[in-house]
Parts: structure tokens; sequence; C-alpha cells
């Protein structure tokens, strides 16, 4: 079968295009088409997007058939209190700029959190932490921990930034940023959005150590599912 792709903004800038085709096995997934797509494009696994087939937003479990319209939406512009964004990166982060990213007139609090790599941890001197990420995954878990913050909390834009690679001690591995008109809620979903990507996200941590070995070590617990 043969589905129609619509692309725009960041989307289009990846394929160079609006408009193509794509031909699928019987009975795929709006997750296979984005996963074909990928090959192409490996980009488009890391954005925040919305998906559409013929006009309507839907799961990307959703079956396809031919002649199917399908959209890859990034976010929108007017998207105000409701928008969150996910974002693996290997820089520092720039926790300011993300708090601008999410205030607006409406809320009255901000909280942020940054989860820091400190010198120690069990007893041992830790030099520093890498991380590595099933990042494909982590966007959807994360993505769906968000929307449940904004369906318990008061809040109105989130958005959460994580390393990969080296991370020196001092330097943050995770920032989460929640808007809210209350101090309350804002507090809450923080913490509700860092716990639960601590609890569920497919993201890997390695402790490096002090000594003369370089030893290292990887630190977790399996995910609560």
């Amino acid at each position: 079968m043969n589905v129609t792709v619509r692309c725009f903004a960041m989307v289009r800038d990846l394929f160079g295009a609006g408009e193509f085709e794509v031909e699928l096995p019987d009975g795929a997934t709006l997750e296979v088409l984005r996963t074909k797509l990928a090959e192409r494009a490996p980009d488009l696994l890391r954005l925040p997007l919305a998906h559409a087939v013929n006009q309507e937003y839907c799961r990307t479990d959703r079956r396809l058939v031919d002649g199917d319209e399908v959209a890859f939406i990034p976010p929108i512009s007017g998207g105000g209190e409701s928008v969150s964004q996910f974002e693996f990166v290997r820089e520092p982060i720039d926790a300011r700029a993300l708090e601008h990213q999410v205030r607006t007139d409406h809320d009255g609090a901000v909280v942020t959190f940054a989860g820091v790599t400190r010198d120690h941890n069990e007893g041992e001197t830790v030099r520093g932490l890498s991380y590595e990420a099933y990042e494909e995954m982590a966007h959807r878990v994360v993505g769906r921990i968000m929307e449940d913050a904004r369906a318990q909390f008061d809040v109105g834009r989130i958005r959460v930034t994580h390393r990969l690679g080296d991370v020196p001690i001092g330097e943050a591995s995770i920032v989460v940023v929640v808007a809210s008109a209350h101090r309350g809620p804002a507090f809450e979903g923080c913490r509700f959005v860092m716990d639960r990507i601590k609890a569920e996200a497919p993201i890997f941590k390695r402790e490096w150590l002090e000594g003369p070995d370089g030893e290292s070590r990887w630190v977790g617990d399996l995910p609560q599912v």
C-alpha cells in the first residue's frame, strides 16, 4: 500500500520536501512508517512530534490503509500552556533558556529542578558520570509522563532536557522546568515529572570512580512498570 506523508517546519527541513509518498506493507502502523522514515532521517526520532492521519490526531499504533495522509506535526506556534518538550543534548544545559521558554504572563510560578553530578556515591569517590539512552523509547515515555503531569496538576508549559555522554562534576545531567499560575502545582508537577523519569525512562548511568585503574560501574534500578 501507499500513503502520503505531509511534513511541516523542522520535519520538512529534515526531508527537504513538504510531501511525498511511501510504500508500506499492508497493515503497517504509524510507528512502522516512522521507523522506516528514520532510516532516511534519524533525527526524526529525536523530535517532539504529534501525529495525524487524515487530519485527525492519533497514536503511533494506528494501523494505516492505502491512500492515508499522514502528517508529522512538530510543536505548534499557538501551543500556549499545554506545550511540553523533551530533548537529549550532549552539551551543558542552559536552565535559564528553558525557563524563558516556559514562562508566560499567565504564570506566577516557574519551578526548576537540576540533577547535578556529585563527587561521591555509596562510599566511593566519583569523578564523573556518563549517560546513554534508548532514545526513541525515552521520548515516548517522557512524553507520556508530561501528559500525565498536565492531567493531574494545574500546570502550563513543561520542558525537560537530559544530557547524554559525559557529565563532569558540578554540571547538570537533567533539568526539569514547570510553569503554573501558582507555586503549589508547579512544585508538585516538577517533582512528579522528575520522579517518574527516574523510575521509568530508559536512560542509563555510568559512574567513573576515582582510582588508578579508572574503574567504572553502571548504576540504577529496573524500571517500574
